[in-house]
């Protein structure tokens, strides 16, 4: 029986990679991008591995993009893997120059619509025992000056799906948390518009990683946060999940 594996993001950079390596495997697959064209073309590519694919092009934050998603992995059986990869810069600035429309825009990307579309998908992942992959960044931890919509988006990121590790694990879902670092891609190249980042590596760098993750009893794990660029991998010291009740 195969497997389904739903990406948000995956038009391009690190989604699109993920979708490759994954349809190598044997996944179906639900691909979501606001790009339509890119979107369609990078379907059609996968498809020639033998799987079905189902690219379904919308915002993430709207609630009937997020139902159809949902759909199209049901109409594939059911959801072995969620990757919660769609995301938004927020605006590189000083937080006290901040437009904070620019900050809630990240905040409904890069968390609010990632937890709703994980709600809806932990029915079919139960079902399956599945894994959620939740893309977080260095920012999240790191209080990079003119990142802090970004970093701040990131940091409630890893806190909600830390905490969702804990509050699911009963029902037989893992999730987990993943720092892909740097990478050559349209996102980082948007981020520093002038400068030449052709010294980033591609984001198959990462696929000894996913490569490894893919392997895992994902219920070991579950509540860990991953630096995919680990040079100590085969994948040493995750930062642990904290599952205890606050005193």
């Amino acid at each position: 029986m195969k497997r389904v594996a739903l990406i948000t993001g995956a038009s391009r950079g690190l989604g699109a990679m993920l979708a490759r390596l994954l349809a190598r495997r044997q996944f179906d697959l639900v691909l979501n991008a606001r790009g339509q064209s890119d979107l369609e073309r990078l379907a059609s590519d996968v498809r020639d591995e033998g799987v079905i694919v189902i690219a379904r092009h919308g915002d993430v934050t709207e609630a009937a993009t997020r139902e159809r998603l949902i759909d199209s992995a049901t109409e594939l059986g059911g959801l072995d893997l969620l990757v919660n990869n769609a995301s938004e810069l927020g605006g590189l600035a000083p937080l006290a120059e901040l437009h904070l429309d620019r900050f809630e825009r990240a905040l409904r990307v890069n968390v609010v619509a990632q937890l709703a579309l994980t709600q809806l998908a932990l029915p079919l992942l139960a079902r399956q025992r599945g894994l959620v992959v939740n893309i977080s960044s260095d920012a999240a931890q790191g209080g990079y000056a003119g990142w802090g919509a970004y970093g701040a988006s990131k940091a409630a990121f890893d806190l909600v799906g830390r905490t969702l590790a804990a509050e699911v694990k009963d029902r037989g879902v893992a999730v987990v948390t993943v720092d892909p670092g740097d990478m050559r891609t349209r996102m980082h190249q948007e981020a520093f518009p002038n400068e030449d980042i052709s010294d980033r590596p591609l984001p198959d760098v990462t696929r000894p990683f996913w490569e490894w993750l893919l392997e895992q009893d994902a219920l070991t794990i579950t509540g860990a946060r991953f630096r995919a660029q680990n040079e100590e991998a085969p994948w040493a010291c995750p930062e642990p999940s904290r599952g205890a009740v606050p005193a």
